[in-house]
């Protein structure tokens, strides 16, 4: 009998002592230049701020790089249903029921009615003055110049402070976009490219954001503080901030809480993080706006309502792959104004990727 307790206690000696290693070695790779470490802040939640929505959470994946995805590979959707169309008007001459298809098929693309009034209006405009040949070929060759114009001028590129404290990009948008799958993917990306990251977690009231936020630190190699549940978001980027600055750390990612862009005391709080992020050392560089493709002529409106709230720099769309209609990319950048800054057409770490306005465009055409 007394054997038998011996073997026991050793036992759950050993079960214990490899737990501690487990934890241990889990620990001893948690720093921010080499690999994560968990900052937990405390604080109860706000009155006002507590029974915010949840967001769907998305699954971290690999962070192995790969080749750069092809747009007109994955615009299958889009290209489809363009394609379909375009193929009827280079089969007949020009006259008004051209135009009327092009509506039709503009429209039904997401390109929305007032983009689509305006590009007809020159097309028509052209056609009746001569400057463009009444063919269906110098027709759409005049369209995609017009859809690549929209772009003109747009800087694509993710910018950076001056380097004196962490620059920071503060990621905003309604819930289920893909926005916390979407900062995992920039962070592996920034990281592979020798970046210091941080990622700020500061979706306090879903747990799921965090957990996923924190799975994606690990695969990384980025740093990350997180707060507890219910904790003032405000003070989760602040301290990101501040750590980040402590370890020469060059990124802060900073995660807010999806929220509709119809909620104004909601939209009050996301100010208010702005304003903390925009705090020295921090240098507050981009605001992005996560939008998901498939929302449509929907976006528009989040675009719009976020913009005025907390003065949006870029877009990043999720989800154009699959079933979206690709068009509302092109009203997004001709309603307001705000460049595309990323896309996302895949589920792969790799298939988030800067916005190409031309190679966009002969995805639609060709």
């Amino acid at each position: 009998m007394a054997l038998v307790i011996v073997l026991v206690v050793v036992a759950l000696v050993v079960i214990a002592s490899g737990g501690l290693v487990t934890v241990g070695r889990r620990r001893k790779g948690k720093s921010v230049t080499a690999s994560p470490e968990v900052v937990r802040h405390t604080e109860p939640p706000s009155e006002t701020t507590a029974a915010l929505p949840t967001e769907a959470a998305g699954s971290a994946t690999a962070t192995t790089a790969g080749a750069r995805p092809v747009l007109r590979e994955r615009l299958g959707r889009a290209r489809a249903l363009l394609g379909g169309y375009i193929d009827g008007i280079r089969a007949r001459s020009v006259d008004e029921g051209t135009f009327d298809e092009l509506e039709e098929a503009l429209i039904l693309a997401d390109v929305g009615v007032a983009t689509t009034t305006r590009l007809l209006d020159d097309l028509r405009a052209g056609v009746r003055s001569g400057d463009i040949e009444a063919t269906a070929e110098s027709l759409l060759e005049r369209l995609r110049a017009d859809l690549a114009a929209l772009f003109a001028g747009d800087d694509g590129t993710l910018r950076r402070g001056s380097g004196e404290g962490p620059t920071v990009w503060l990621f905003v948008g309604v819930n289920g976009v893909g926005k916390t799958t979407s900062i995992g993917k920039i962070a592996a990306r920034e990281a592979r490219e020798g970046a210091g990251v941080v990622l700020a977690a500061a979706d306090t009231f879903r747990a799921a954001a965090g957990e996923q936020l924190e799975t994606w630190a690990e695969r990384s190699s980025a740093g990350i503080v997180r707060g507890s549940e219910g904790a003032d978001p405000s003070s989760v980027i602040f301290d990101a901030v501040q750590h980040a600055a402590a370890r020469k750390a060059g990124l802060v990612l900073a995660d807010t809480a999806g929220r509709l862009h119809t909620k104004t005391n909601l939209m009050e709080e996301l100010r208010k993080a702005r304003r903390i992020a925009e705090r020295p050392p921090g240098e507050l560089t981009e605001v992005l706006l996560v939008l998901d493709a498939t929302t449509g002529q929907n976006g528009l409106v989040q675009a719009r309502q976020f913009t005025e709230a907390v003065g949006v720099t870029g877009i990043v769309l999720t989800k154009l792959d699959g079933t979206a209609k690709g068009g509302v990319v092109i009203a997004v950048r001709s309603e307001l104004g705000l460049p595309i800054k990323l896309v996302g057409v895949g589920e792969g770490v790799d298939d988030l990727v800067e916005f190409d306005p031309e190679e966009f465009v002969a995805a639609l055409f060709d």
